[in-house]
């Protein structure tokens, strides 16, 4: 062994003399005196390093999950010397605490909390290393929680209950589209008879007021004849309106009405009786009575 010796950077050298320990070096040459028993018997890094833990452990609800820790740590340089020799794995040391943190910690809380709380988990995994390993003149950075990999048929478990939660809240929605829909087209439909009642009750008056105008002009310029005579004609009118109306527009249906000149005098006594049993008043006890013109024997 030579009497120089070079120190990396960002490292520390550790000089012993007889095999007891005498300084620690920086970097740079290291200028040694065999002859004095001096040997540099190792260095201590004080660069950051990594080391990956994966851990095998149950939630409370009996789900077996393995957890994936990445610890972040360094030389304290101040404490080189409980660097080097207090420990001779650190490795294997950082391991078996994260172990204990992660086996004591999990099982008291389920898989869904484990996802949820990932962060506080960590940092307690961290808080715990560092106040161990500061006794080794090791520094812990950072700890993180890579990955949690449950069984993969706890994964295929929750996917399915995720989607049928969506599928739920789609049908849900679409229901509630088709309830929507339904009820603007009965809004709709409603507001359309309302406007159709209102537009026929305007033709039946328009329709009364004509009448009433006909029956009237009639009256005055024709001398002899009353406003019965003038109804019944107009009744009549109207009657072979509709036999027009139906033999022109009816498609889906034919109409037979046996008919003679004879028998106009016979329909205009009938729709008068009709009339008349529109306006007979129901009193003393009796029913009142019901004619329907036979106009189609």
């Amino acid at each position: 062994m030579g009497c120089c010796q070079a120190v990396p950077e960002n490292s520390l050298a550790i000089v012993e003399q007889f095999g007891a320990f005498k300084e620690v070096s920086t970097p740079g040459c290291l200028c040694l005196n065999p002859c004095c028993g001096e040997n540099m018997v190792g260095t201590v890094s004080l660069r950051v390093r990594q080391l990956v833990v994966v851990c095998e452990t149950k939630t409370s609800d009996n789900v077996f999950v393995e957890i994936e820790v990445s610890v972040q740590f360094k030389a304290l340089k101040e404490s080189a010397y409980d660097a080097f020799y207090k420990l001779s794995n650190i490795r294997e040391q950082i391991r078996s605490y994260v172990y204990d943190v992660i086996r004591s910690g999990v099982p008291k809380i389920t898989l869904d909390i484990l996802f949820e709380q990932k962060d506080e988990l960590a940092h307690s995994v961290r808080d715990n290393l560092d106040k161990t390993m500061s006794a080794y003149g090791y520094e812990i950075i950072q700890s993180l929680i890579i990955d949690i990999r449950p069984a993969k048929n706890v994964v295929d478990a929750m996917n399915e209950i995720n989607a049928n939660l969506r599928l739920r809240v789609a049908a849900l929605d679409r229901s509630e589209a088709e309830k929507i829909e339904v009820v603007k087209a009965a809004e709709a439909d409603a507001e359309a008879k309302y406007l159709a009642g209102v537009g026929v009750a305007r033709q039946r008056k328009a329709i009364v007021d004509g009448m009433k105008e006909s029956v009237s002009n009639f009256s005055d310029s024709v001398q002899g004849t009353t406003p019965k005579d003038v109804m019944d004609l107009v009744l009549v009118t109207q009657y072979f309106d509709t036999v027009k109306d139906l033999g022109k527009e009816s498609k889906r249906a034919t109409v037979f009405i046996p008919h003679s000149p004879g028998s106009v005098s016979q329909i205009s006594n009938e729709i008068s009786k009709v009339g008349l049993m529109t306006h007979t008043p129901r009193g003393g006890g009796g029913q009142p009575p019901h004619l329907v013109p036979q106009l189609l024997e």
